[in-house]
């Protein structure tokens, strides 16, 4: 076997290790489906199960922990397995927040602080272990740690910034919605154009749209006096929820967001 045939195996064998999907455009779909949901399904978890908010925090924390477990115990990318795990951070990264500022007396503005100072730190130890911030080598137990707590961070941050801006600041849901659209899309641009890099890009826009999630949730499931159209949490987190289903389902059978040297032949 040559040196270049070897070093493409030994790349592909690497790349069969990496624990996450491909950035496709169903990643992006899926993930702000599960930014709403967290939102919305967490307030109906919240107003149902009888536990309050606190109970129910420490029901999906456990749901969570056992769902990680899972993830990390895979010796590669599962879709259904790490959307399971996504959604479940959306849902506890929200219940978080709602804990803090309802039971805990944390305001909005300064959970939304605590929480970036949180995730800036955990880029920055990232960073320093590893040399870089790419997702494309979380191939290890040390890696995806990072991942996963980076991502738990972004969620509730987003949560915390996003109730902050529709309704501390009182721009109200749809506002809101079309300020953190408008962000991306202008993250977007700033790549296209070669003026932010691809993992810059990729994690501005990751943070950016759990409180685009969180106020289209919003927007869609609360009342009409309170800046919604009323749909309830409901009906929003049964809509949402059979849409991750059936894309989840789709990424499965098709297997088309595996890293890429998964498809080598070996």
């Amino acid at each position: 076997m040559t040196k270049q045939a070897s070093a493409v195996k030994a790349s592909a064998l690497r790349s069969a290790l990496v624990k996450v999907p491909e950035i496709t455009l169903y990643f992006w779909l899926i993930k702000v489906l599960s930014t709403t949901v967290g939102e919305t399904f967490a307030d109906w978890l919240t107003n149902n199960i009888g536990l309050g908010e606190q109970g129910t925090l420490g029901v999906m924390a456990g749901f969570l922990v056992i769902a990680l477990i899972w993830q990390f115990r895979l010796n590669h990318y599962l879709a259904p397995v790490y959307w399971l795990c996504v959604v479940l951070i959306s849902v506890t990264g929200t219940l978080v927040t709602d804990n803090m500022v309802d039971n805990w007396g944390i305001s909005l503005v300064t959970s939304t602080i605590v929480f970036s100072i949180a995730l800036a730190l955990t880029f920055l130890f990232w960073y320093r272990a590893e040399g870089t911030l790419s997702i494309h080598t979380v191939d290890n137990f040390g890696r995806e740690a990072f991942y996963w707590t980076t991502i738990l961070f972004t969620f509730a941050l987003g949560t915390a910034a996003g109730d902050l801006f529709a309704e501390k600041i009182a721009l109200g849901y749809f506002t809101s919605l079309l300020i953190f659209a408008g962000v991306v899309a202008l993250v977007g641009i700033a790549y296209r154009l070669h003026l932010l890099g691809g993992i810059a890009a990729f994690w501005i826009t990751y943070i950016v749209t759990r409180p685009l999630g969180a106020s289209l949730g919003d927007f869609l499931s609360q009342p009409k006096d309170a800046s919604g159209i009323g749909l309830g949490t409901t009906t929003t987190s049964l809509i949402f929820l059979a849409a991750i289903l059936a894309l989840v389902t789709f990424l499965a059978v098709t297997k088309i967001d595996k890293p890429k040297s998964d498809r080598l032949p070996t």
